[in-house]
């Protein structure tokens, strides 16, 4: 196989696509003869079917599935070459995502289909209680030119990673790490992983917070590699999460930071709004502007190379294609929220609450545990001006006139998966958020008293992409607290400012009374602050010495994070870090020895800001939470090396 990386000369590229030349515009990859592995993923018309990467470190891939909201969606096809005519065995590895809640046949069902006709009639999804490979049947392959299709019969969630063709009528193994060097061997990657292209920084993770770092330092000079997972940028204020910009920017003592986030930034709010809300083309055009950003989109990373204390190289594949790519620099960023890279690289983190001794917090509880913020499907109704049915959906689930939730649209408080872990559990927790939103339609459709009031109303959006709020927090040279937060301490590296409440959300009382440990609903409680700046020092981590971070997975507490997580104060995090890179890379030096040696120049980069385009007022917009009752002049304390 051959690889082309379009570069535009390194330098001036503004997006970076990877082409893999092979004889078919397909990706399938024989072993030999004897055998076909396809990636469903990979399919060349997806149809009606969505390509999902969420759980890929989870279940070693990304899958299609079929997110019809209970309509059946179009085939997914590709054209298979085979190269020996004869009998194969047919596997296909899925799962029934409600099997954790009924033993019921599941509601995810397709069939695999031949040349447009289903293989055996044999109906997939339904059951299997975790990824597995499942028999479909024999079929006699007499010709060369085989078209392979998926064909959703419900509309909800079936989904497939992969078919294979097989002589010997084995299946491939299921067990993780056999499964992995299987599937790497019938793609036929290459031992050795090509080159990206030459950066000084290397940023993973395309939301609001990576967004803004990359156009920063870009801005400054550097030659920048924007990683991101999914086809869009912005994360969960994205078209495909919806989560509005929490937060304001321009507030001292650094009110030009958020000049940034003002460029990129939607100019509608609200959660759970039609897609054009959120503006994913404003966010491409203004990364894809900088010449000196090179955007991989698709692009998710799984590996971590490392050089003592420094990260060395990352590894990301194409969530479609299977292509690998790796990504070298000085300096890198991890802006993926759930701290994939920091993790991958073995620095130190942090999961769940801490106790209210650990950091004399008065919102913490009195024993720590594994509790998190939950995450959030959102999802919203229309009235169509006709009667639209809804099938009937009942999978574990009893909802009754006393439980159903009297709702159009459900945005953040439709929260689940608090005591589940947001890293390991998280396909389940997706999984139920869609379920608990199916249920109760279809109780709203079918059984409720006040049907009539429902019957002309369709689904018109529900995220399959989840909007997670909390899960690891890697460790830097300091720990930001709420007593430094409430108390006011501010600390001579202060930087962005927080301007949102302590926000913590906890599972709704009233939700939980009618399904106790099962809760979907949340409450938030606030807790007024000053716009406080936090310290640099949470910006980068204690123990890989060249490792940024930026976004929910800063070094702060359980509580702290409350305030530090919604996306505006992100985005302004964001900056810093760009800022801050790109003295790195000038200087010669990592993270902590800009704030060792050169804090009094990234101050000034702060006060200057990286603004470029003059943007109207956003006053509207911006969103914060309940602020203290008067205004408090931030005097930072001067640094002393000593």
């Amino acid at each position: 196989m051959t690889f082309m990386v379009k570069i535009d000369d390194r330098m001036k590229q503004k997006s970076v696509e990877v082409i893999l030349l092979l004889s078919l515009s397909f990706f399938v990859v024989q072993s030999n003869a004897q055998s076909i592995f396809i990636e469903a993923e990979s399919f060349q018309y997806k149809g009606g079917w969505v390509v999902d990467q969420q759980f890929m470190d989870l279940m070693g891939s990304p899958y299609l599935m079929a997110h019809g909201l209970g309509t059946p969606v179009s085939d997914a096809t590709t054209t298979v070459n085979f190269t020996k005519l004869g009998e194969y065995t047919v596997f296909v590895r899925t799962y029934d995502w409600t099997s954790p809640w009924t033993s019921d046949e599941g509601p995810g069902k397709f069939q695999l289909t031949i040349n447009d006709r289903p293989l055996n009639t044999k109906v997939l999804g339904t059951k299997s209680d975790a990824w597995e490979w499942q028999e479909v049947g024999k079929i006699n392959i007499n010709q060369m030119s085989v078209k392979i299709g998926l064909r959703d019969l419900t509309g909800f969630n079936g989904r497939c990673d992969a078919i294979y063709f097989t002589m010997d009528n084995l299946p491939p193994p299921n067990e993780m790490e056999s499964l992995d060097a299987f599937r790497k061997e019938k793609l036929g990657l290459p031992k050795t992983t090509p080159e990206a292209g030459k950066f000084d920084f290397v940023i993973v993770g395309g939301g609001v917070a990576g967004i803004t770092a990359a156009i920063t330092a870009a801005r400054m000079g550097l030659k920048v590699a924007l990683v991101q997972d999914r086809p869009v940028l912005g994360g969960n204020n994205s078209s495909e999460v919806r989560v509005h910009l929490g937060g304001r920017t321009n507030v001292d003592p650094y009110p030009k930071l958020g000049d940034v986030v003002n460029e990129i930034a939607p100019l509608k709010g609200g959660n759970a709004q039609p897609g054009d809300y959120y503006e994913d083309e404003k966010k491409l055009e203004m990364v894809n502007a900088e010449s000196n950003i090179s955007l991989f989109l698709k692009f998710r990373a799984f590996k971590v190379e490392k050089d003592g204390t420094n990260i060395q190289k990352v590894i990301a594949r194409n969530i479609e294609t299977a292509d690998e790519l790796s990504f070298s620099a000085p300096l890198f960023a991890d802006c993926t929220g759930d701290a994939t890279i920091g993790y991958l690289a073995g620095a130190d983190f942090a999961m769940g609450r801490e106790s209210n001794a650990k950091f004399n917090e008065t919102t913490a509880p009195e024993t720590s545990d594994k509790m998190t913020m939950g995450s959030s499907v959102q999802w919203y109704s229309k009235d169509g001006g006709k009667e639209f049915l809804f099938p009937k959906f009942s999978y574990g689930l009893v909802f009754n006139e006393k439980n159903v939730q009297k709702v159009t649209m459900g945005e953040w408080t439709w929260e689940t998966g608090m005591n589940f872990d947001q890293i390991s559990d998280f396909e389940r927790i997706r999984d139920y958020g869609m379920l608990v939103v199916y249920s109760n339609w279809s109780y709203l459709k079918n059984k409720s008293s006040y049907k009539e009031e429902y019957k002309n109303r369709c689904l018109e959006w529900v995220a399959y992409i989840a909007g997670k709020r909390e899960s690891r927090r890697l460790l830097g040279d300091l720990i930001l607290t709420e007593k430094d937060i409430t108390d006011f301490v501010i600390y001579p590296d202060a930087s962005a400012p927080t301007t949102w409440t302590i926000d913590l959300h906890y599972p709704d009382p009233k939700n939980s009374e009618h399904f106790p440990d099962a809760e979907f609903k949340s409450i938030a409680v606030h807790k007024p602050i000053h716009p406080y700046p936090i310290p640099y020092r949470c910006f980068y981590s204690r123990n890989v010495d060249n490792l940024f971070m930026a976004g929910r997975n800063i070094s702060v507490s359980h509580v702290a994070l409350g305030t530090v997580r919604v996306m505006r104060t992100t985005g302004m995090m964001g900056e810093v870090v760009g800022m801050a890179a790109s003295l790195a890379a000038k200087k010669n030096t990592n993270p902590r020895g800009v704030y060792q040696n050169h804090l009094d120049q990234l101050q000034k980069l702060m006060s200057l800001g990286a603004g470029k385009h003059k943007i109207g007022n956003l006053q509207n917009y911006n969103q914060g939470g309940t602020l203290g009752p008067k205004k408090i002049d931030i005097q930072i304390p001067p640094y002393d090396k000593e």
